[in-house]
């Protein structure tokens, strides 16, 4: 694949762009974005060849949509509309069963594959893309049957040339897991932010004294509330539902303190450190 289309080139769509020319020197990476300050710096920080339009992916092998979930479901239609019939086009997005219901009855739907790359930092923009982004990250796959199989090999050419894991899932199963351990994970990392935000108001002493389980907890709070409002949207059902079973835990770990029962306390730590050794077993 040589020719390839980053539409959205921020720290996923950029990091893809990276690592893709780094495969393939050969390969002409072009920049589609509404943001043009972002296409300008991905220009110049040579992570895109050329700036591009719509009107170019005719010509494309390979379109990457890395835009906020909002916006792909309406922007992928258009982009199916504009490809060539042997053009490869993927969706990098956290939510995958709107994305999918978008283009179910659309008459290119075999040159799509919708994937989720589980991989990012908390910055965004182009300046926010690194090399390796994606070496030993999971990938899920959803769907995969309705894309061609020609394509679908490409695809997973691409994805072992970036040290990624596949797995395959559809897309209502992957948008209830990733409610748990993603999309939660960001609302509490926002919400305890807010939360000392609020308490605390000097802030110098939150600097002098945030140590490193505040810093790494709150991590996710410094995320583009631009791209993860949509997610929240979009999957707002799931969401409500690992909402409700966090905060009836909550309510119980504060009823077992005001009760004084730090032996349940304990209990309830010791028998969720079971999550270390799985974390350990997916390095």
């Amino acid at each position: 694949m040589k020719e390839i289309y980053i539409i959205g080139v921020g720290l996923i769509g950029g990091s893809l762009a990276l690592d893709i020319k780094a495969l393939n020197i050969n390969a002409n990476i072009y920049g589609i974005d509404s943001n043009t300050a972002h296409l300008d710096e991905a220009l110049n920080l040579k992570i895109i060849d050329k700036k591009a339009s719509y009107t170019d992916l005719k010509n494309a092998d390979l379109v990457i949509l890395s835009i906020p979930v909002d916006k792909a479901v309406v922007e992928l239609l258009k982009v199916l509309d504009a490809i060539a019939d042997a053009t490869l086009v993927m969706d990098v997005g956290s939510n995958k069963l709107p994305v999918c219901k978008a283009v179910e009855h659309h008459k290119r739907r075999r040159n799509f594959l919708a994937t989720h790359p589980i991989a990012g930092t908390e910055f965004s923009g182009p300046k926010a893309a690194i090399r390796h982004l994606f070496d030993k990250k999971t990938n899920i796959i959803c769907e995969v049957e309705k894309t061609t199989f020609k394509l679908q090999e490409k695809a997973l050419q691409l994805f072992s040339g970036l040290g990624m894991r596949i797995r395959y899932m559809n897309p209502e199963a992957h948008d209830k897991h990733i409610a748990y351990v993603s999309h939660l994970a960001h609302i509490s990392s926002f919400m305890l932010g807010k939360t000392v935000i609020e308490k605390e108001k000097n802030e110098r002493d939150i600097f002098d004294m945030a140590g490193s389980g505040f810093e790494s907890t709150v991590r996710l709070a410094k995320s583009s509330p631009a791209m993860w409002a949509p997610i929240f949207k979009q999957n707002k059902d799931n969401v409500i539902e690992t909402l409700n079973e966090y905060i009836n835990n909550l309510k119980q770990f504060k009823s077992l303190m005001e009760a004084d029962d730090f032996d349940a306390i304990f209990d309830e730590m010791q028998n969720t450190n079971h999550i270390k050794d799985i974390l350990n077993g997916i390095q």
